[in-house]
């Protein structure tokens, strides 16, 4: 059975790719100059003007844009379309307490949409399908993202959100649910869960699993699999550029087919932001091509991947990109949730402590571990151990806030967290993600 679900577009010749990238991009230039002011005055700051953009090959004269640039011109400074055009928002968390919000026309939504519908048939799934979605909806882009690509596809959809594993399990088992989009941590919480209630893998009705929003490992896929007995699909994505659905796995399992008709990708080395030809490893960088309302030209995403053009045996052209290597920057990814140390400074300097502090995370039966280890001032520390633990939980509450996740706190004595001559070891990772 072939798997695609635009098949024209998903084993286009490399001449039509490209054909439609250059048109798509000269045109989505000439949108941003137009419109965003914030853009614009980077472009001329960089000597570059619309005329200058012929086709894919000038990408590189145009100037990157960061998280740094998102937070700046928060929250209307890169809109590309009046707001009356948008009819939706997405958001993620900033690096110090400014969101990214994302902006979205009927038309972006649309061909989101069919990016994650493209995931889902590529996983094997038809109109025959139902499929669960327990990425969280609201603000974050999997939900809504998986929901609406399940829709396209013609699945029964189980709209679940995250969390209430209780009633995941009995929803999936009633009726029949065939595929599962979570983060993957969430897919093996609910593999062993099932084990625990008695049901064996044969006793459910899954065959596929989309699962992304966080690093994962092969042995972790092959647990997921075994436990669930289903195949278990990666997929990628960042609101900044739409959501998940950005590129995603075919049965060969061997990378992520990025939609080249909605986004160019290149790499770059992230020191220099020369850039680098396919094979080679350095930071992923992003260009929307056809987005209306918030498009994003030269996106630096910071993560770390290659670019394979290798001929793949299920037939579709597009580039593959490997599962993300690692960063270029601080940030980690903690239950599906971005975590960057520089908003934990922001809360402990607000409550008063030093920034004095230790991130650890693990991963203890495929469920994230995150404990902060904070030094109190001299005047804080008590012996009093109620009040320390009064202390712990409202610290606790203030990084909930920020970072929309449970830490576990523990207050230390001054002077106890060991200081380094040069960099200080902020987080310790104890993940197997590689």
């Amino acid at each position: 059975m072939e798997r695609y679900y635009q098949p024209e577009i998903e084993t286009a010749s490399r001449e039509q790719i490209t054909q439609w990238q250059n048109e798509r991009l000269v045109k989505q230039v000439k949108h941003v100059w137009d419109n965003v002011p914030y853009y614009r005055k980077k472009m001329e700051a960089a000597g570059v003007t619309p005329e200058d953009i012929k086709s894919v090959e000038d990408l590189h004269k145009l100037p990157f844009l960061s998280k740094a640039d998102l937070r700046e011109a928060y929250p209307y400074g890169l809109l590309a379309t009046p707001l009356k055009n948008c009819v939706r928002i997405q958001s993620t968390s900033g690096t110090t307490g400014k969101r990214v919000v994302a902006f979205y026309t009927q038309e972006d939504i649309d061909l989101w949409e069919e990016c994650c519908a493209r995931a889902i048939v590529a996983a094997g799934g038809t109109n025959e399908d139902v499929c669960q979605v327990c990425y969280g909806y609201g603000l974050f882009t999997g939900g809504p993202g998986l929901n609406g690509g399940s829709h396209k596809v013609g699945c029964m959809t189980l709209p679940m959100s995250s969390g209430n594993t209780d009633r995941q399990i009995q929803f999936m088992m009633d009726l029949d649910a065939t595929i599962l989009c979570c983060t993957p941590s969430y897919a093996a919480y609910i593999g062993e869960s099932l084990a625990e209630k008695g049901y064996k893998p044969e006793d459910n009705k899954l065959k596929a699993g989309i699962f992304g929003a966080e690093p994962w490992t092969e042995e972790m896929r092959q647990e997921i699999e075994k436990s669930l007995g289903i195949k278990a699909y990666d997929i990628y994505g960042l609101t900044e550029t739409s959501g998940p659905g950005v590129s995603f796995e075919c049965e060969e399992q061997t990378g992520m087919h990025i939609n080249e008709d909605h986004f160019y990708a290149e790499i770059i080395d992230p020191e220099t932001g020369e850039v680098l030809p396919d094979g080679t490893k350095g930071e992923l960088v992003f260009t929307s091509l056809d987005k209306k309302g918030f498009p994003l030209l030269r996106y630096r995403t910071k993560d770390i991947c290659i670019l394979s053009r290798k001929k793949c045996s299920c037939g579709r052209t597009h580039v593959k990109m490997t599962k993300p290597l690692g960063r270029s920057d601080d940030m980690m990814i903690i239950r599906g949730v971005n975590v960057f140390p520089s908003q934990i400074e922001t809360v402990l300097l607000k409550e008063g402590y030093p920034p004095n502090y230790q991130i650890v995370v693990d991963r203890v039966k495929n469920t994230d571990t995150f404990d902060i280890y904070v030094e109190c001032t001299p005047e804080r520390f008590s012996d009093k151990v109620s009040e320390m633990q009064a202390s712990e939980k409202e610290l606790a509450m203030a990084m909930r806030a920020m970072l929309g996740i449970n830490p576990k706190i523990h207050l230390v004595a001054p002077k106890t967290i060991e200081r380094s001559e040069g960099k200080a070891v902020r987080v310790i990772d104890k993940r197997k993600l590689h």
